[in-house]
């Protein structure tokens, strides 16, 4: 089966539109950092979506009181169909499959549902909260507001969530059941994440991001969507998906890095769409870069955007794509031909996978 890439949405601290963003970066632009406070004391630098980026969400009542991270998979997932040219219609809805890659979830709406049962207890919990603190809400959503009926998943990871989302695309799209998947990662970010990924030693306190540092620095987590529109017609080929595979401890990332690499840089890609980050996983991506691809083109897009986690390796294969598309890649004079590419996914929690695409 020929799986491809029909339509690519992206939502970002960038602002949102693949071009708009594509364009942005190779113009050099980074994300600004803002602080989030923190109200038991200090404050922690985040890469926040700016209002413009969702000022397009269309006006439904879904989007009422929904939380952040809910508009942004729903205009990332809506600019993957326009960017593909499909309009569901009921035919077409019954043939597209919606999977959505998260990783912290709707922690904003959850924390305020909670503070409030803690404060003035379980009587004060709110029902218009509470549909807005489960993992998929944000899926629940986007599928009422495409008129999507049928199969609809949300998967809950780390990082490497959206590369394993995207493995269950690939398997529902071997059946001839459907036409389409659309695939979409989204978080949204808040001081409480902040607080409790610098209590993991994983975030850094100051911008920018610089990967590759030796010692590696810590990360700034950021927020947004990416959506991939699957179908059997485009120009970019995913060629191959690796599943992944998961370590228990940090000083084993290595050794899972290289078996991910092994399967999907045969032959070596032309391209790397790194997930370098500022922590610990960075030296290992490198190693395992330099020993099975040591030729390829290297592009971090986290040093611009930030770590956002469950959408990020939605991110790196929208960029990989545009790059292979354009032949054309931020921050670098016009690289060689570009035929191949290889997205690694690295999560925070054991789990390395990734993939390769062509054209």
């Amino acid at each position: 089966m020929s799986l491809r890439i029909a339509g690519m949405g992206w939502v970002t601290p960038l602002g949102s539109g693949v071009d708009e963003i594509w364009n942005r970066l190779r113009n050099g632009e980074t994300a600004i950092a803002e602080t989030i406070s923190n109200p038991l004391g200090g404050g922690y630098p985040v890469f926040r979506v700016p209002p413009s980026a969702t000022a397009g969400a269309p006006t439904h009542p879904r989007l009422r009181r929904s939380s952040a991270i809910s508009r942004f998979a729903v205009v990332a997932g809506l600019e993957a169909l326009a960017n593909a040219g499909v309009k569901l219609d009921p035919e077409i809805a019954n043939r597209t499959a919606l999977i959505l890659a998260v990783s912290n979830g709707g922690v904003i709406y959850t924390k305020r549902f909670y503070h409030e049962i803690v404060e003035s207890g379980a009587q004060a919990a709110s029902p218009l909260l509470f549909p807005e603190t489960v993992f998929n809400a944000p899926a629940s959503h986007l599928a009422a507001i495409l008129g999507l009926t049928g199969v609809s998943y949300t998967l809950v990871g780390d990082g490497a969530v959206g590369m394993l989302a995207l493995k269950m695309a690939e398997d529902l799209m071997d059946s001839d059941t459907f036409d389409y998947c659309l695939v979409v990662g989204a978080e949204e970010a808040d001081w409480l994440l902040c607080d409790a990924y610098r209590k993991w030693r994983l975030l850094r306190s100051t911008a920018p991001i610089e990967p590759f540092q030796e010692p590696p620095r810590g990360m700034i987590l950021s927020e947004g969507a990416g959506a991939i529109l699957l179908g059997r017609s485009g120009r970019v080929q995913i060629e191959r998906i690796a599943g992944g595979t998961n370590f228990h401890q940090q000083k084993e990332a290595d050794e899972a890095l290289d078996k991910v690499f092994s399967e999907l840089c045969q032959p070596p890609p032309d391209l790397v769409a790194a997930s370098a980050n500022g922590t610990f996983i960075d030296q290992a991506e490198k190693g395992a870069i330099g020993k099975h691809s040591p030729n390829a083109t290297v592009y971090a897009v986290k040093g611009a955007l930030g770590e956002s986690v469950g959408a990020s390796s939605l991110w790196q294969t929208i960029l990989a794509a545009q790059a292979l598309t354009r032949q054309q890649l931020p921050g670098f004079p016009e690289p060689a031909a570009l035929h191949s590419a290889v997205v690694s996914a690295c999560g925070l929690n054991q789990q390395i996978a990734g993939l390769r695409l062509r054209i």
